[in-house]
């Protein structure tokens, strides 16, 4: 592979406002693998491989334009036309704010939220298979746990790119063939989720679960996620959300989401009567979810949830 800056790319990728990029890097941010992916002073990196090369994407937002910048460094930029559909997914350039705002704004819940943060975004992933890793890490651990786990697993199985221009994304995550064959003993996780963390690698690298397989059904990806000891309902619906790309995914007992829910309508304190409030936010649930996790995230200042 080659790993020299010896040529780049640029790509404009278009989006409807508004557009919430700040929030949307807080968000990536707060839950960043360290030495995979930085978030820093408005601008997006990480290190990537496409097709055998490697190299180095940025993005940003236009000045003016309602346009996304990516550059991109390195061998892969000769690539550059094929990126721009997954990054388009990734940091959800498709969807139309208006239109989930018209629907979500009618619910007195969600109303302020809208308001408050109109073009909040669905984060999603380079890679999906480093984000179900990350989303196993964090259950039942807080954000900030699970990204010390995950830095150590990146430390523990994954690859250090010599030469690499940024120190704060020189680390490759591990594959999935890496990651199922990797000591991690003692690395700050409970033995059942270790287990569960190589198990899912294990069924990506032998293809048993193709998960970013481009036209993989995504019905079959979460139904084989949840047959899976230690993937639940919880961990399927933040994986649809941002991996798969369902507008309409729900994390399932949400616990952050659970009582953000009935702080702010006290007659909506049962999983029964939240679950029947939810079916009202659809087709746009997972929008929903980001509102609900950012307002807790304004009113705490932590990074909770997901």
């Amino acid at each position: 592979m080659n790993s020299t800056i010896d040529r780049s790319a640029t790509l404009e990728l278009p989006f409807r406002r508004p557009f919430d990029w700040t929030r949307m890097l807080k968000f990536i941010g707060g839950r960043a693998s360290a030495g995979v992916e930085s978030v820093e002073d408005g601008v997006y990196r990480r290190a990537i491989e496409w097709r055998g090369d490697d190299g180095t994407l940025e993005a940003r937002p236009h000045e003016r334009k309602h346009r996304l910048i990516v550059n991109v460094e390195g061998a892969v930029s000769r690539h550059a036309d094929e990126l721009a559909a997954p990054l388009a997914r990734m940091f959800d350039l498709h969807a139309d704010p208006r239109a989930i705002a018209r629907c979500l704004a009618d619910d007195p819940v969600l109303a302020p939220l809208v308001e408050a943060a109109p073009g909040l975004r669905v984060p999603g992933a380079w890679s999906g298979f480093e984000l179900v890793v990350r989303t196993i890490v964090g259950q039942q651990v807080s954000v900030k746990g699970a990204s010390t786990i995950m830095n150590r697993i990146v430390q523990r199985a994954g690859r250090k790119i010599d030469g690499h221009p940024h120190e704060g994304t020189a680390w490759r995550f591990p594959t999935p063939a890496e990651l199922a064959a990797a000591d991690l003993e003692k690395i700050g996780m409970p033995t059942k989720r270790i287990e569960t963390v190589q198990r899912f690698a294990k069924a990506v690298a032998t293809g048993a679960l193709p998960l970013d397989t481009p036209g993989a059904d995504p019905e079959f990806l979460k139904r084989e996620m949840l047959a899976m000891p230690g993937i639940g309902p919880w961990t399927v619906g933040y994986v649809a959300m941002r991996a798969l790309r369902d507008p309409d995914a729900w994390p399932d007992a949400d616990l952050v989401l659970m009582q953000a829910i009935a702080r702010r309508d006290p007659s909506l304190v049962k999983p029964a009567q939240q679950r029947a409030r939810t079916e009202r936010w659809r087709p746009w649930r997972a929008y929903a979810a980001m509102h609900l996790w950012n307002g807790v995230a304004m009113e705490t200042g932590l990074a909770r949830g997901g």
